[in-house]
């Protein structure tokens, strides 16, 4: 197991997350993705403690739940109002 790796990945995916343009879809994201505060916006280091705090997130079973959930937000996403970053907003999907 690769700790640093899945960390870098539950802090990429959770930044990606809070960019959803859709609260109702980020919502699914905070219910079964990773809690409000677990990990500070746009912190995408890690960092010593963080392989204690972020267990939850990182054993095999909850990291695979994790990116499952997070492909499904994305994917709901896409289709209801995408990305929103610094002031742009991803386009339309037709």
């Amino acid at each position: 197991m690769n700790i640093d790796e899945r960390i870098k990945m539950v802090k990429a995916m959770e930044f990606i997350a809070r960019n959803i343009n859709d609260e109702g879809v980020f919502e699914g994201w905070l219910v079964n993705g990773v809690a409000d505060g677990d990990i500070q916006y746009s912190d995408l280091t890690v960092k010593d403690g963080d392989a204690e705090e972020l267990e939850i997130y990182i054993s095999d079973e909850d990291f695979a739940d994790r990116m499952n959930t997070f492909l499904r937000v994305m994917k709901n996403a896409r289709h209801s109002g995408g990305l929103c970053c610094d002031g742009v907003v991803s386009k339309e999907v037709q």
